[in-house]
């Protein structure tokens, strides 16, 4: 199972026949320079930019923002995202998890951005890379680990300044994943922007679509102005906001969402919110998380020698909690519940509970 071999070159099928059609290839360098005339005026040209924590040399055939989308791609964290909550604890085979969340917005993100003349490759490493700061539990790891954090924990800027940090990205990425929240500062960038409507299009429509297929919800519950304006199935909806952002740059050349859509997706996520996300089994769930994160946070910064990575960190000290943070903020959802049970000897009954549509 070598391949074939065909003038020196290995082929993989016996039968295969396709090529470029030409030997010349495109190096980086001549893709940049055509950046200038098939990108939109204030889109991010990749030429002049990559600065990055320690200087590298260019690669030969990727853009400074391949490389960072690629090298996310290939990251712990964000592999890690696979065990981490969007909505429900411990998800089924069909529900979402961080990680397809954050390609679910990379899609929409990337949609956007080609339809505007943006640079798509930053727009999807942004877009992949934007909750890689999330910690185990869903948004309520941030309740759990702000009392530990100066200024509290964000998973955006934790990921841009904590997570992500031994990748070297360039500033341009880390500032779209620092600022996607829509309480962060605006992003420098114009594919910072499209990633911060992408992912609230996105965990609107997906986050939605998962309570549906669990019974928590039905499309009949949702708003008149949200049914009427971008139907009740993912594939309608995510249509309607997507053409929505584009026409918007149609008309004002601005990054946002033209009103009628923009009011649905407001009056959208308010449902979800009222709905779904603070139920009263997803605020019990969020309680379990809490408490159960906290726990961990203490023991470790109590006893450093548990974390993983070699330290002289004194018991207690600033270090060793930060320490402490970051390694249970890394965790997934299942692997934080074990080690409650296997260190603290965590009751059952108390772990975070999984769907419960009897709620």
């Amino acid at each position: 199972m070598a391949g074939h071999q065909v003038e020196g070159v290995r082929l993989a099928h016996a039968d295969s026949w396709a090529g470029s059609g030409s030997t010349v290839l495109i190096p980086r360098v001549a893709r940049e320079e055509r950046e200038h005339t098939a990108l939109s005026t204030l889109a991010t040209k990749a030429a002049g930019a990559g600065n990055r924590r320690l200087e590298e040399e260019p690669d030969q055939w990727r853009t400074c923002f391949e490389r960072d989308r690629d090298r996310i791609l290939h990251a712990n964290a964000f592999r890690r995202l696979a065990g981490k909550t969007q909505v429900f604890v411990f998800p089924d085979d069909h529900q979402r998890t961080r990680l397809t969340h954050a390609l679910e917005v990379a899609q929409v993100a990337s949609s956007v951005a080609r339809a505007l003349g943006l640079n798509v490759a930053l727009a999807e490493a942004i877009a992949l890379g934007h909750d890689c700061g999330h910690g185990p539990g869903g948004h309520a790891s941030e309740d759990a680990l702000s009392p530990y954090v100066p200024g509290g924990f964000d998973h955006a800027t934790w990921g841009a300044d904590v997570t992500l940090v031994s990748l070297n990205l360039c500033a341009e990425t880390l500032d779209g994943v620092r600022n996607h929240s829509w309480s962060r500062p605006a992003p420098g960038t114009p594919e910072g922007e499209v990633v911060s409507w992408a992912d609230r299009i996105a965990y609107v429509c997906h986050d939605f679509e998962d309570a549906v297929a669990t019974g928590v919800v039905t499309p009949e519950m949702l708003p008149a102005l949200v049914r009427d304006r971008c139907g009740v199935v993912r594939r309608e909806q995510l249509g309607a906001f997507v053409y929505g952002m584009i026409d918007a740059a149609k008309h004002a050349g601005r990054i946002g969402m033209v009103a009628p859509l923009a009011e649905a997706l407001a009056a959208f996520r308010r449902f979800n919110y009222d709905n779904i996300y603070l139920r009263p089994a997803s605020t019990a769930q969020a309680t379990a998380v809490i408490n159960l994160l906290r726990a961990l946070v203490e023991h470790y910064a109590g006893e450093p020698r548990l974390l993983p990575d070699t330290n002289d960190f004194p018991a207690g000290s600033d270090d060793a909690l930060h320490a402490a943070v970051t390694y249970v903020g890394g965790m997934t959802d299942r692997f934080a519940c074990r080690q409650a049970v296997a260190l603290l000897d965590w009751p059952l009954d108390q772990l975070p509970r999984g769907i419960d549509t009897s709620v």
